[in-house]
């Protein structure tokens, strides 16, 4: 195995696993804190009296702070190491989580939403790049794969449990709910710590992190590769967080109830688990644009089959979701991460880059879909916007086929 030796890469292959039980484990936490709201909109809405249209802006709360973080916490990620900037996202998350269950206004509920944007991309960042540092070739890929099923595990059994089994452990209070989970996170953190111990020096500061300035910036951003996955960004993250957040309540007005309509939402993710398992295997470089291509595919389909109150097209729609919305984000990461004309050293900084333009997607798809729904008086109107930018990432592959980049990776070079 060849490595670049400004990446350290582990040479015993059996211990690279506990650390990536690790990641994996605080990715699912993760998952679990963003997918927690999701299920809870109906009873938070009934309690501190919210429409859609806020409730909109308080689901799409933590990507705003989250925009603001990805690109310092990239930077610190490359002078601190992956093992510190995970443990410390954890106790964010946790606090995060917490807070909300003192929330008795929409802005005291929005504040504590936001916090969580603070600890988000410590994990989004440096989760890569610890699987990079200790993985390589197709090892990276599987590695990538498996570690990226933690948050939708983490979603799905957020959906699946939260109103059947949390809600009435804790006397149906929503806050209770937020307490059990903020000890969740906690309990991940320290496990990381504990399996990451052994590894620290391999997860430690990058040796080769460089002082940052507007040429580190501009020495990514010039790479033409790198704009195009950064704008495929925004809008897979358009897509993945407008409808992990509304699912359930597009679902509760076909008429399902809120437990019905938890289990059918936690069918995505569980699809989605089995998609970046294998999907990301299949996007060989001669590969990726036609498994992009395909992926978004699969969620143009899904928007349309998911106006549908017919079970069959339903069930469909919610499949072609899950097995797209993972494996979106996972194949753009790889291209990345795996782009000529992102150094080693610029790891942290690209990946905080690829964040911070996603979380813009992340930020407008949890309101633009709210307010659609609160002005038109249904999900219609949202749904056709799901429609509107699966069309536009058809046209980023475009440019990408016309000259931009090609399928392997590479940048044309004019």
């Amino acid at each position: 195995m060849s490595a670049d030796p400004s990446v350290p890469v582990v040479a015993d292959s059996s211990a690279r696993w506990p650390v990536l039980i690790g990641v994996w484990g605080v990715y699912f936490s993760f998952g679990v804190v963003i997918a927690s709201m999701a299920p809870l909109v109906g009873s938070i809405r009934a309690d501190i009296d919210v429409n859609n249209a806020t409730m909109g802006l308080i689901l799409g709360a933590w990507p705003i702070t989250y925009i603001l973080c990805a690109i310092p916490c990239g930077m610190l990620l490359d002078r601190l190491g992956a093992r510190r900037m995970l443990a410390i996202s954890t106790l964010i998350m946790a606090v995060s989580a917490l807070v909300r269950s003192y929330a008795d206004t929409p802005l005291e509920l929005f504040l504590a939403v936001t916090l969580f944007g603070a600890g988000g991309p410590m994990i989004s960042v440096g989760a890569p790049v610890a699987i990079a540092k200790l993985y390589e070739g197709k090892a990276r890929a599987t590695a990538m794969g498996l570690y990226v099923t933690g948050p939708y595990l983490g979603g799905l059994v957020a959906l699946a449990i939260t109103n059947s089994v949390v809600m009435p452990m804790t006397g149906q209070s929503w806050r209770g709910v937020m307490v059990v989970y903020a000890g969740l996170v906690l309990v991940s953190g320290v496990l990381w710590l504990l399996v990451s111990a052994r590894r620290a020096g391999d997860l430690g500061a990058q040796s080769g992190a460089k002082k940052y300035n507007l040429s580190a910036f501009a020495e990514i951003v010039a790479v033409p590769q790198v704009r195009l996955i950064l704008a495929m960004a925004v809008g897979v993250f358009f897509l993945n967080h407008g409808l992990n957040n509304w699912l359930p309540e597009i679902l509760r007005s076909y008429g399902f109830s809120a437990v019905a309509a938890g289990y059918w939402s936690s069918l995505p993710p569980a699809v989605g688990i089995l998609g970046v398992l294998v999907i990301p295997r299949l996007a060989t470089p001669e590969r990726r644009l036609l498994v992009m291509a395909c992926l978004f595919a699969a969620m143009l389909v899904a928007s349309l089959l998911l106006r549908s109150e017919q079970s069959a097209l339903l069930a469909t729609g919610l499949i072609l979701q899950g097995l797209a919305r993972g494996s979106m984000m996972t194949v753009a990461i790889m291209l990345l991460m795996e782009t000529p004309g992102v150094p080693p050293e610029r790891l942290g900084l690209a990946g905080g880059m690829f964040f911070t333009a996603a979380e813009i997607g992340g930020v407008l798809g949890p309101v633009t879909l709210g307010a659609l729904s609160h002005w038109s008086g249904g999900f219609g109107a949202s749904l056709w916007a799901v429609t509107l930018v699966c069309c536009c990432l058809f046209g980023v592959l475009g440019a990408v086929s016309c000259g931009a980049g090609r399928p392997d990776g590479s940048v044309r070079r004019n």
